[in-house]
Formats: C-alpha cells, structure tokens, sequence
C-alpha cells in the first residue's frame, strides 16, 4: 500500500500516517506492562489469559506441590500451606508502576483480612535479580509479616511451572499476569481477580473471605 503512493496524494498520505503513528503509539502503551524500557519489561494480562482463570470458579485440582526460597533465604515448601486459605500473585521487584500497584492492593488485602490462616504468596518472575536480599528489602515498603505474606524466587523454571500450571496465568521472565489467585484449604484454585482494578479487588476480598469461612477439611 505504501509503495503505490503518489505526492498528488500528499495530504490524505500525512493523514494516513498521522492516524497510523498514533494508533502505534496507543497499540504500544496497551501492551507495555512494568518496567517500560528497561530490563525485563513486564507486560499486561488483560487479553493474555485463558478462559479458566476469569473470576470466580468451581473447585480445581489439588495444586501441584512446588519448593522456592522466601525474602529471608529460607527455604519455601507449599506443603505448609496445606489448611490455609492464599493468594498466589506474580511480580518483579524492579517494575516501577503495575507491580507496586499490584502489591498495594495485596497490602491492603492482608491489613483488611487480618486472619491466620490467610497467607499471600508473591513469586517474582525475574530471579536472577530478585535475590531473598533484594526481595526482603522489596517486602519492607509492604511492612509485609515474612509468616503471612511470602516472596519468592528460585529456579525460574520452576517459577514457570508454578505460574502457567497451578496459576494458571502467564509467565517468562518480566512477563506476568496482574491478578491474584486465590486457593482453598485443599489447594484447590477457587477463582482469581484483577488486583488493578478496584471492582475487582473488592471481589477478590469476598471470594477469600467465602473460602475462610469454609469448613476445615
């Protein structure tokens, strides 16, 4: 199409153009997640994700046991999470805008669901720079409790694993869904919510407290 126009066209030609610039540009600021022009660059979920991870849902499988390193260094099996109620999310420390957002509202989340047997689990999706140092220091502009809120790193393929099968969500390195994933006392995945969005969250915070209030197994 480019190649067949003349300069007696000129001006449809720049109004063409301008249109296409600025439906590049509108293109490209919906699909740049965190972290826009550095490295990794994380990118959005909204579009990105199957059918099965929208909202509320039916009781799944059993989550698949997996074994990570918390923000202390210590080692992270989900077999203790075995009879509590978590929110899976992932994130990367060095994101400047959706991932803080993300954690804000995961903040708010555990300071407004103040409950023991409510545990948020963070998986970072760029562990070669995420240490536990750095994700420790990360946790602190959360005053995140390390016993009720865990950030994890470790293999990344693992990591992968963790996000695609058990989240359900999107995952390589700096790219990753925005919602939070919420779990039974079974380990079962009951359902996930947008954490950008505040309809959504305040969604999120029901379905959880729905679980709690769920009999013990």
């Amino acid at each position: 199409m480019w190649a067949t126009m003349t300069t007696e066209r000129r001006p449809l030609v720049g109004s063409r153009v301008y249109g296409m610039i600025w439906l590049a540009v509108a293109v490209g600021l919906a699909v740049t997640g965190c972290g826009a022009g550095q490295r990794p660059t994380g990118t959005p979920d909204r579009g990105a994700e199957p059918e099965a991870t929208a909202d509320q849902s039916p009781p799944g499988a059993v989550a698949e046991r997996f074994q990570l390193t918390d923000q202390q260094g210590r080692p992270f099996d989900s077999a203790g999470l075995a009879g509590k109620v978590w929110m899976g999310s992932i994130f990367f420390a060095n994101c400047p805008g959706p991932c803080f957002r993300e954690n804000q509202a995961i903040a708010d989340i555990i300071r407004e669901i103040d409950d023991p047997e409510f545990v948020a689990v963070s998986l970072t999706c760029d562990p070669d720079n995420d240490t536990p140092e750095v994700l420790e220091h990360y946790a602190a502009r959360f005053e995140a409790d390390p016993d009720h809120w865990k950030f994890l790193t470790g293999d990344m393929e693992v990591i992968k694993r963790v996000g695609m099968e058990t989240f359900k969500l999107p995952v390589e390195v700096g790219v990753h869904s925005e919602r939070g994933v919420v779990f039974d006392r079974q380990g079962r995945m009951r359902g996930s919510y947008h954490l950008l969005q505040e309809d959504r969250v305040q969604r999120l915070k029901k379905l959880i407290r729905d679980v709690l209030a769920e009999d013990s197994p």
